[in-house]
């Protein structure tokens, strides 16, 4: 198999697996429980939050553990709105978010909030002045992602930051950094934001765990979920330690070597890049900067049925997001392709474990499947 899909999921290493088996198997006790197994459990998950934490670049006593990144934007969008709730009800984000944030934005709209959707220029990027410019006395919160998980465009959150600022705006910041975390930098301070989601499962972690930072100026901060008061109070719900032991080994691993990593991936990428762009017919999509991900187009030719096609001999790959299942995304409609280049986007996503054999593998595939059909469009 030739998995280039990292964006979607990643595979998960040997060694997080194994410190998920002995938390399943030996130190499974519940982390409320007062007798010394779930003390165990309950030290374990504040070491693995502090590891997180660490490599997040902030308190552990900020840094809450939730189901996954689709509920840390949730909570996020929902506790900024309660936060700033007599400051008024008008949102910023940008039109080529996460489906956990733009659903719940359309959701919010049917309640009275006003939501500004910011259009990316062809690049796919989006600006701190388009920002400035949507910007109102009644705006509660911004949301801009740090990558996106289709172009790999960098947003300027420090920038948009430093915008809110200047205007000394009661908004709140909000950033999904599911695909930016141990990708590109994205601590807090340097982002300058008061919000932050993440997912495990993006950097060798297992799916069903993600966090929430949250600043320490935003206090009782309202939960998403009510219960049992685990989280500081904040989350309730039994500690999933056996996803959060993988989720810090996960993060263990990436740093061992973080730096080599992300040089390998970018050069695995300008690699692909180079080979794919040499084939007639396909065109790069988006500027996108970050080291793991790029699109393309094999224009006019339907990128489902390069998927299929591709997918039979083990190479694993993407029409765009993975969260739309063959459908034409929100991404690629706001970048203004025409058509047929539309139609056509693939994205290919890279992960340390990618071989320059694989885009190789890749290149001698994407080759034939254009020689041996027609375009269909």
């Amino acid at each position: 198999m030739h998995y280039l899909d990292h964006a979607a999921t990643t595979p998960i290493p040997h060694e997080v697996a194994q410190a998920m088996l002995a938390v399943l198997t030996e130190q499974f006790g519940n982390p409320s429980a007062q007798y010394p197994l779930g003390q165990e459990a309950k030290a374990l998950t504040e070491r693995c939050r502090a590891i997180i934490a660490g490599a997040v670049g902030c308190k552990p006593e900020r840094l809450f553990f939730t189901s996954c990144g689709t509920e840390s934007d949730n909570w996020a969008i929902m506790g900024a709105l309660h936060h700033n709730r007599h400051v008024g009800k008008h949102i910023i984000t940008t039109a080529v978010e996460h489906s956990a944030i733009l659903e719940t934005c359309k959701a919010l709209q049917q309640q009275g909030y006003e939501v500004t959707y910011l259009k990316p220029d062809k690049t796919g990027h989006v600006t701190a002045a388009q920002v400035e410019s949507a910007l109102r006395e009644d705006t509660v919160l911004v949301s801009v992602m740090l990558v996106n998980n289709e172009t790999g465009c960098i947003f300027p959150l420090a920038d948009i930051a430093r915008v809110l600022k200047e205007h000394k705006s009661r908004a709140l910041l909000h950033t999904d950094a599911v695909q930016g975390f141990l990708k590109v930098p994205c601590t807090p301070a340097e982002l300058g934001v008061d919000l932050m989601s993440l997912s495990a499962h993006k950097i060798g972690g297992p799916k069903g765990i993600g966090a929430l930072y949250i600043a320490p100026h935003l206090k009782n901060f309202r939960p998403l979920l009510f219960g049992g008061g685990q989280e500081m109070g904040l989350r309730s719900g039994t500690e999933a330690t056996v996803q959060i032991a993988g989720f810090a080994k996960a993060v263990e691993l990436r740093c061992e070597n973080l730096e080599d990593a992300l040089r390998h991936m970018a050069e695995v990428k300008a690699y692909c890049r180079e080979k794919l762009l040499s084939i007639d017919g396909i065109v790069p999509v988006g500027g996108g900067e970050a080291p793991h991900v790029l699109s393309v187009s094999l224009v006019g030719y339907p990128s489902a049925n390069v998927v299929t096609d591709l997918g039979a001999q083990g190479i694993c790959l993407s029409a765009g997001s993975a969260c739309h299942r063959g459908k034409l995304s929100h991404v690629v409609q706001a970048l203004g392709l025409d058509k047929r280049t539309a139609s056509g986007v693939l994205r290919l996503s890279f992960g340390p474990e990618t071989t320059f054999d694989e885009i190789d593998t890749l290149y001698e595939a994407l080759l034939a499947h254009k020689r041996s059909r027609f375009p269909m469009l």
